[in-house]
Order: structure tokens, then sequence, then C-alpha cells
């Protein structure tokens, strides 16, 4: 949400990426196909000073909306943060006109594993 970002705030986002491996060990994965090796997409936990608690955010590249490849990344990042980081809940926040965004959500909502 927000962008296209100048050069400082490109960089600043990059290097909040970065941080928040080392002091939370999560981070912001890119969406990568198998078969292709072709980068289509990003999916991440946000948290420190920016974001006042951590959530599970996503973007796609122009033209690889509505292939699923969204939706199985935040599935499998939020399954991997739940099972190995031990957190008790994730947020998203999205703009109120992204329908696909929404969508996609709402389809991980469904596919909550029996156990939690």
């Amino acid at each position: 949400m927000g962008g296209p970002f100048d050069t400082r705030a490109a960089w600043g986002m990059f290097c909040h990426d970065l941080a928040c491996w080392r002091l939370f060990g999560h981070g912001a994965p890119m969406i990568e196909l198998t078969a292709s090796k072709q980068c289509v997409g990003q999916v991440g936990i946000k948290h420190g000073p920016l974001f006042p608690e951590k959530e599970l955010g996503w973007l796609l590249y122009d033209g690889y909306e509505g292939c699923g490849y969204v939706t199985e990344a935040a599935l499998a990042l939020r399954d991997w943060a739940f099972a190995t980081l031990k957190l008790s809940s994730l947020v998203s926040y999205m703009a109120p006109d992204n329908a696909m965004s929404a969508a996609m959500w709402r389809a991980c909502r469904r596919r909550v594993p029996p156990n939690w």
C-alpha cells in the first residue's frame, strides 16, 4: 500500500525487512515460481517500530494476480509463523477497495488448521 516509493523510502523498507530477520526471526521472502525461478511477488511478516503488531502482508507483480501464488505463500508463511515463532496472532491491513486481497484473506481464514 502506498507505493510507488522514492529511493529513500524504498531503502528504508529494505533495511526494515533485513532487520526483522535479525531481530525477530521473521521477514518477507520473495515468491518464486518453481519451474521458471521467476520472482512474482513477496509475502512477509512485518513488525518493529513501523508496525504496532505483527502483520502478514503480501504483494504480487502485475500479471500474476488470480493464480493462487499469494494464497499459497501466505498460508505457508502463516503456518510457519504460528508453529515456529509461536505467535498468538497475526493481522493484515489492506486498502478497503482491494477486493482481490480481501478475497485472498478470506480464503486464508477458511483454511485454519484444526489444532489452532
